[in-house]
């Protein structure tokens, strides 16, 4: 088994005051994903994907298969967002498809299973906290997960707007970690652009989760480096 320390001793989940941008794929071009992959290679860190059943929340989109599709055509890390009421039937055939990272929600419960359930295939556990739901529900996991991903918006659809709540709810996150001496990641997914990155970076954000932001312009690795810039601005 592979322990937390263990996974944390390994970047990319280390980035100290650097920032982490995460194009998500499901705002690419779905009919030319290896052509949309390769506009931002040189220019991501990470590769979002966005899983979403139907069930969770109110849309289906990719899975594993697909997943693998992506691995062909990027060494990128591939950080995958399972918006599943079942997630932990799939972990394992994430994982052989190439996932590096898999995250699930609280709001699912059973998080303790879960996260042992990856940690015990190897993969980066994250545990993503809903708008609605108090952001103290994840403090108790702080020393066991990766990464918190907070939402800024309602999970199941792309380009919403961000809700400006995000800011405080990862200044509280951030705050927790500190206080407890723990390593863990703070990502943002959800209306995140130039406009608010610099606020949400400033705040204790370090990886930033951009759709429309990045894929819905001319250029998108243009795009990745002017979000980079405006987080450290």
């Amino acid at each position: 088994m592979q322990t937390n320390e263990m996974i944390r001793s390994k970047e990319p989940y280390l980035v100290g005051n650097g920032v982490i941008v995460a194009p998500s794929i499901l705002s690419a071009d779905f009919g030319n994903l290896d052509q949309s992959i390769a506009t931002i290679e040189d220019h991501a860190d990470w590769v979002h994907v966005d899983v979403m059943d139907g069930h969770f929340v109110p849309n289906l989109t990719i899975g594993p298969p697909v997943v693998r599709s992506f691995r062909d055509h990027t060494d990128k890390f591939l950080d995958c967002h399972l918006m599943m009421t079942n997630p932990g039937d799939f972990f394992e055939a994430f994982q052989q498809a190439g996932a590096n990272n898999c995250t699930f929600h609280i709001e699912i419960g059973n998080t303790g299973d879960l996260i042992t359930q990856l940690r015990m295939l190897g993969l980066g556990v994250g545990l993503a906290v809903n708008p609605e739901t108090p952001i103290e529900s994840a403090f108790e996991y702080l020393d066991l997960v990766d990464l918190v991903l907070v939402m800024s918006v309602h999970p199941g659809f792309g380009g919403q707007k961000f809700i400006e709540d995000a800011i405080d709810r990862v200044k509280m996150l951030q705050t927790e970690i500190e206080s407890r001496s723990v390593s863990t990641l703070i990502e943002v997914d959800g209306g995140v652009g130039i406009s608010n990155v610099a606020k949400l970076y400033k705040v204790g954000a370090r990886a930033f989760v951009a759709g429309s932001a990045i894929f819905g312009t001319e250029d998108p690795g243009n795009a990745c480096d002017r979000l980079r810039s405006a987080a450290l601005a």
